[in-house]
C-alpha cells in the first residue's frame, strides 16, 4: 500500500467517513489544520478511526494561524510521516499551496481534491492563468461530479486522470437514523417538529439564500390548501435576525421555523421526519447537505447554481433542479413536491446517493493512486516556487 497523507483543515464527520474509506486502499496519514472551525460550531469528532490522525495545531482554528507559520509546520509534519503521495484539498489555500509544494521539492506525487466549478466566482483570466500552473503541479485529481471534473480539465489536468467522488458523506449513517427516527413513536411531538415540513439547512449568510427561500414559500403558502407543510430552517449564523425578521413581516410566524444549529447527531432526525429537502443557494460548490438529505431517504429541491444539482438531481425522479433566483419557480415546486409521488421519489434519491457514497471516494482514490505510479516525479520549477512564494503572502481564500 502507498503511504499517503491527506489534508483536511478540520475532520468533520463527513470526512472522517471519506478517510476510513480511503484507508481500504492506502496506508492514511490524516492531518487536519484544527480541531475546531472559526466557521462552524461542529464538536470535534474521534474514535473509530483506521488511519493515523495528526492535528497541526489544537488550540486554535488554522484560518487564523499566521501563513508563516502554517507552512513551517506543514513542512515539520511532512519531514516526518515521508508520505509518498500527498493529497490536497483544492489548490488556493495556504495549507494546500505548502503540501504542494513539499511534494514537488521532495520528489513525491501530488493529488488534489476538489469540488470548484467554472462558475462559483467571478473567474478573470488573470487569475485562471494562474491557476493553470497551480493545477498542472498535480499529477491527479479527485472530484465531485461532471461539472467539478470540466473545470479541471479546462484548467490543464488530463482528463483520464481525474476521478469522481470527492464529495461523500456517511450515507449508511444517515439512513439508518433517519429510519430509526421514523419509526420512533412520540420523536415528532418532542422535538417539537410540525406534522409535515420542508427542511433546509446551512449557515445563514447572503449566498445560502435564506431569504429568497422564505420569500418562496410566502407565495407557495398564499396558493396552498388546507394541506401547507411548514418551513424548517436549520441552521445560525449573522443574518439569523434579518431573516427572523423577515418571517414576521411576511406574517409567517407559526408557520417557519428556527431550531438552531445541530450538532452531526442530531440532524438526522429533523431529516428523517421532514417530507422533502430544499436547497436553494446562489452559489455552492456542491452542497453535501443535499447528501446527507438523499441518503435520509428525501427528494430533493436544488438551485441549478448548486455544483451537485448536475449529477444529484434528477427532475420529476428523485425532486426537481430549480433557478436559486426565481421565487416563482421555487414556490411551484414546493407546491408539486406536497401532491408528488414521494415514496418512489425516495427510492429514487437512495438509488442515486448510493452511487455517492465513501465506496465512491475509495474508488476514485484506488484509481488516482494507480495513475500517479505511472508517472516519473516532477520536481518545482523556479517559475513555480516563485508563484507559490508570492501566494502565500496574500489571501489565498477564494478558488
Amino acid at each position: 500500500m502507498s503511504k499517503i497523507a491527506i489534508y483536511f483543515r478540520m475532520f468533520s464527520p463527513y470526512i472522517l467517513a471519506r478517510l476510513n474509506a480511503a484507508s481500504r486502499v492506502a496506508d492514511v496519514v490524516g492531518i487536519e489544520g484544527s480541531r475546531r472551525s472559526s466557521n462552524y460550531a461542529w464538536e470535534p469528532r474521534t474514535g473509530g478511526e483506521a488511519f493515523e490522525r495528526l492535528t497541526l495545531f489544537e488550540d486554535r482554528a488554522v484560518e487564523l494561524v499566521p501563513n508563516a507559520d502554517v507552512m513551517a509546520e506543514i513542512g515539520r509534519v511532512l519531514d516526518r510521516v515521508q508520505p509518498e503521495v500527498v493529497v490536497v484539498g483544492g489548490w488556493s489555500h495556504i495549507e494546500a499551496l505548502a503540501m504542494i509544494r513539499w511534494a514537488r521539492v521532495n520528489e513525491r506525487h501530488v493529488i488534489i481534491m476538489s469540488e470548484s466549478t467554472a462558475v462559483d466566482f467571478k473567474r478573470t483570466a488573470f487569475r485562471e492563468h494562474f491557476k493553470r500552473r497551480l493545477v498542472r503541479l498535480a499529477d491527479a485529481a479527485i472530484v465531485g461530479g461532471q461539472p467539478q471534473r470540466r473545470y479541471i480539465t479546462q484548467l490543464g489536468l488530463d482528463a483520464e486522470r481525474v476521478f469522481i467522488g470527492y464529495d461523500a458523506v456517511d450515507n449508511t449513517y444517515f439512513a439508518a437514523a433517519g429510519h430509526d427516527a421514523r419509526m420512533t413513536p412520540g420523536l415528532r411531538q418532542l422535538l417539537q417538529l410540525p406534522h409535515a415540513y420542508f427542511v433546509a439547512s446551512g449557515r445563514f449568510i447572503a449566498k445560502k439564500n435564506f431569504d429568497g427561500l422564505i420569500r418562496a414559500y410566502a407565495d407557495y403558502l398564499r396558493s396552498a390548501s388546507d394541506n401547507a407543510w411548514d418551513l424548517v430552517l436549520v441552521g445560525d449564523g449573522p443574518l439569523r435576525t434579518e431573516l427572523e425578521g423577515l418571517v414576521s413581516s411576511l406574517n409567517l410566524q407559526g408557520r417557519v421555523h428556527f431550531p438552531g444549529f445541530l450538532q452531526y447527531d442530531e440532524f438526522p432526525a429533523i431529516l428523517g421526519l421532514a417530507g422533502a429537502f430544499v436547497h436553494v443557494s446562489l452559489s455552492e460548490q456542491w452542497g453535501l447537505v443535499v447528501n446527507e438529505a438523499m441518503a435520509s431517504g428525501l427528494p430533493v429541491i436544488v438551485s441549478r447554481q448548486c455544483g451537485c444539482a448536475e449529477d444529484l438531481v434528477e427532475d420529476g425522479v428523485n425532486g426537481w433542479a430549480v433557478d436559486a433566483c426565481s421565487t416563482h419557480e421555487i414556490a411551484a415546486r414546493l407546491a408539486d413536491m406536497v401532491t408528488a409521488d414521494r415514496a418512489a421519489m425516495s427510492e429514487a434519491a437512495l438509488a442515486r446517493i448510493a452511487q455517492y457514497g465513501p465506496t465512491r471516494f475509495e474508488a476514485a482514490m484506488s484509481s488516482a493512486l494507480e495513475a500517479v505510479r505511472r508517472l516519473p516525479v516532477r520536481n518545482l520549477s523556479l517559475i513555480d516556487r516563485a508563484l507559490i512564494a508570492a501566494l502565500v503572502t496574500r489571501d489565498t481564500s477564494a478558488t
